[in-house]
């Protein structure tokens, strides 16, 4: 947690690495994204408000990927950081679905992909090198040398800082068999995981952070609030049968709209109450207190929002508001 005061972000180690990331990351994955209705959720003048409110707060991470806003994301990033001492960021960025209709060798993490990719990365940034490079999910169609062999060379030459793979929990394996082919063969190993974890969320308990804690490796979760719903925004009767339920896709209700889901809520809310703090920044310090976690990935849409979430960073739950809070929820791993 930080030690540095109410408002400025800390700093803690990004795994078995040199580098120290902010203790939480800001997420850019809205920028430039359209809503159904064709309007962007963040346009370009909002995104860098959040990215002066997130820097101005002291944080220094900053994670993106190709694909969001069709790659306009990155090109505002790129701009806003023009101004600034590019070596005092942090910048990570992701590779693996598809960019041209009709055009295969564009999706996955085949050589000639990642090498066409990675220098689009860094042109629309407008920089030498992306701190770390993720591929957004496991391709399976290319073989495990063929991709270490492709990522090392980026790492020599200077294009790339760190590897990460941002996958889920049945992936995990993978990561594992890539890192000792790496071992064996003298290529560079990922160093870093962005699985999805929350208080809901709790695939990874057990093997994948035992692994994750066995390799050295940083996990920086996605999804921290559950898509929302660890915010405080739904309630039991209306998240469950008013007007909010027809907002939602069904994935998405059976998933979070849960009996099960809203007794966790009643919990996070009673601990939210004993600190005073809302249940969103209650749900974000969980997570930094969480063994294993190193810092996760936080985003909003409005400055206030974003504030209010960097503000969990100054929040310290006793052991046993976070031992509550991890057992609200059964499950196999919920004693961990």
């Amino acid at each position: 947690m930080s030690d540095s005061g109410d408002t400025d972000l800390g700093f803690v180690r990004f795994g078995d690495t040199g580098l120290q990331s902010s203790e939480l990351q800001f997420g850019t994955w809205r920028f430039g994204k359209e809503t159904e209705a064709g309007n962007l959720e963040i346009g370009e003048k909002r995104a860098k408000e959040l990215l002066d409110a997130y820097a101005d707060a002291g944080g220094r991470y900053v994670d993106t990927a190709d694909i969001y806003g069709g790659g306009d994301s990155e090109v505002w990033i790129g701009d806003w950081l023009s101004d600034r001492d590019r070596e005092r960021y942090t910048v990570a960025s992701k590779i693996f679905w598809q960019t041209r209709e009709g055009d295969p060798n564009s999706r996955g993490t085949n050589r000639k992909n990642v090498r066409d990719r990675i220098d689009g990365i860094l042109d629309r940034l407008g920089t030498d090198y992306v701190d770390v490079l993720y591929i957004h999910r496991w391709d399976d169609q290319t073989p495990t040398r063929e991709l270490m062999r492709t990522l090392t060379g980026l790492v020599e030459d200077g294009k790339v800082h760190y590897l990460g793979a941002s996958t889920l929990r049945p992936d995990a394996w993978k990561v594992a068999q890539a890192n000792q082919l790496a071992r064996d063969e003298g290529l560079e190993p990922f160093s870093v995981l962005q699985p999805r974890y929350n208080l809901v969320d709790r695939e990874i308990e057990g093997d994948y952070l035992e692994f994750a804690r066995s390799e050295g490796l940083a996990v920086c979760p996605w999804s921290p609030l559950a898509q929302g719903f660890l915010t405080g925004k739904y309630d039991r009767e209306d998240g469950l049968t008013g007007e909010s339920r027809a907002s939602e896709s069904t994935r998405w209700e059976q998933n979070y709209l849960t009996d099960e889901n809203f007794d966790l809520h009643d919990e996070l809310d009673a601990v939210a109450g004993e600190v005073g703090a809302s249940p969103a920044q209650v749900a974000l310090a969980w997570l930094c207190h969480r063994d294993g976690v190193t810092a996760p990935i936080v985003g909003a849409r409005t400055v206030d929002q974003l504030e209010e979430n960097l503000a969990a960073a100054a929040i310290d739950l006793s052991e046993d508001q976070v031992q509550r809070l991890t057992e609200a929820k059964e499950g196999p791993y919920a004693g961990l």
